[in-house]
């Protein structure tokens, strides 16, 4: 027999998988598959281990919470009741805020490439916007001059688990380099811009802390050439996200009281010694926050067996979970039913999208798999609803949520005809 070593809240009851105290059996036989269930315990545990670990060496600190992991109202809504701000990178992130109870002072904008109608959006809600490039401090100043202005620097150091999301260093789109840097915080002085941040995010999933340390210092030596030559104050210093978790087996968590120690205790020591003040330290977890808070169920429709493969076919593709597909992310996948079983057979485990790359995991040791089984799906929640589609002409699968001992709905299943919404179908000639 066989004992898994599982991580809250997912749990082995006699062989068989519960999360959150719920058979995820019995949530499948209720909602049907393929299905995402999130836990609100967990996503509050996650906020607050990090909160306290970070707040533990510098008080002034702001957790915005990046919603383009997950944008669940109810998700957004746990986060918010927990004290979190909000990292947006659209106006539609924005107006999911608003309907979540975010205000606009606890709203951050973080775009690229923005069109002019969504920056007269930001400007008439308020919201705090990191200008990404000069033309959109030009075009934002043009619109109004807004209470707040930061800017995103690239500290031309990189990091993250796939070279798609690396976000700072030579080849990325992202952000001002450090000589356009002090010269838009002069022109946004210059407009009588009163109040400022400055901002960065070098990339996500990173576990290893010295990539980051690198990028605080060097974004804080810029910190103190624009205070110094432009004489500016910053209200808030962000230093971005992209705390990793442990995906891969031979992955380590991240360690919080680490990280707080190697980051947070030397910021504050730096801008104690470049005269910065006492800014508000921002950070952006993501994933960190809602990636092991959810699974992705997903039901055994067929096994194949070629000359070469043993393909297990699910309910599950990439247009419900893409991660695997895009970047050639390793999921964890349990049999459900089967937990006290050996790791036996190697397979493919392959979705109903009509296209060779849809494959959830290759070569899987897993227990014999057979028709009708529920595959669990982990560490779901970061980038599984939010960049799931309709292709193929197949609905969005269902969310649910386990909230104060109840399984909750909170977002319903796609049917054929929401398929057809906002569609216009002429008449032939």
């Amino acid at each position: 027999m066989v004992k898994r070593k599982l991580r809250e809240p997912l749990e082995d009851r006699k062989g068989s998988l519960f999360f959150d105290g719920f058979s995820v059996k019995e949530l499948a036989e209720k909602y049907d598959t393929p299905l995402y269930v999130l836990s609100e315990k967990r996503i509050r545990d996650n906020y607050n281990r990090l909160h306290n670990a970070l707040i533990g060496n510098y008080k002034h600190l702001r957790v915005y919470y990046a919603a383009k992991a997950n944008s669940n109202l109810t998700v957004l809504k746990i986060l918010q009741s927990e004290g979190a701000y909000l990292d947006t990178v659209s106006p539609g992130e924005v107006f999911m805020g608003f309907s979540s109870g975010f205000t606009p002072d606890r709203i951050l904008f973080t775009g690229t490439s923005v069109r002019d109608d969504e920056l007269k959006f930001l400007a008439g809600a308020n919201i705090t916007v990191n200008v990404d490039s000069q033309s959109e401090l030009d075009r934002l100043l043009k619109i109004a001059v807004p209470p707040v202005v930061s800017v995103r620097v690239n500290p031309e150091i990189g990091a993250g688990h796939h070279s798609h999301c690396i976000t700072a260093g030579s080849e990325s789109k992202f952000g001002l380099w450090e000589e356009e840097t002090i010269q838009a915080y002069a022109i946004a002085k210059r407009a009588r811009v009163e109040r400022f941040g400055i901002h960065m995010h070098i990339g996500s999933g990173i576990l290893e802390i010295e990539p980051y340390a690198m990028a605080v210092e060097k974004l804080l030596s810029i910190a103190k050439r624009v205070h110094d030559e432009v004489g500016i104050e910053f209200e808030f210093i962000d230093i971005g996200g992209g705390l990793g978790i442990p995906y891969m087996p031979e992955d380590k968590d991240l360690d919080l009281t680490e990280f707080s120690n190697k980051i947070v205790a030397p910021f504050k020591a730096k801008l104690k010694e470049y005269g910065l003040g006492k800014p508000f330290l921002c950070v952006e977890p993501g994933r960190y926050l809602v990636c092991d808070a959810s699974i992705l169920l997903t039901s055994v429709n067929t096994v194949k067996q070629t000359p070469s493969k043993k393909f297990v076919g699910v309910d599950a593709g990439f247009n419900t979970l893409v991660r695997p597909t895009m970047y050639g992310s390793y999921h964890p996948l349990l049999v459900t039913n089967k937990l006290a079983k050996a790791d036996k057979e190697s397979y493919d485990v392959v979705g109903p999208i009509c296209e060779s790359g849809d494959a959830l995991a290759k070569d899987r040791q897993l227990p014999e798999i057979e028709e009708g089984d529920l595959l669990a799906v982990l560490n779901a929640g970061a980038y599984g609803f939010s960049m799931s589609s309709q292709y193929n002409s197949r609905p969005r699968a269902a969310e649910v949520m386990i909230r104060q001992g109840k399984d909750v709905l909170v977002r319903k299943r796609e049917e054929l005809n929401d398929l057809m919404v906002s569609q216009r179908m002429q008449s032939g000639s």
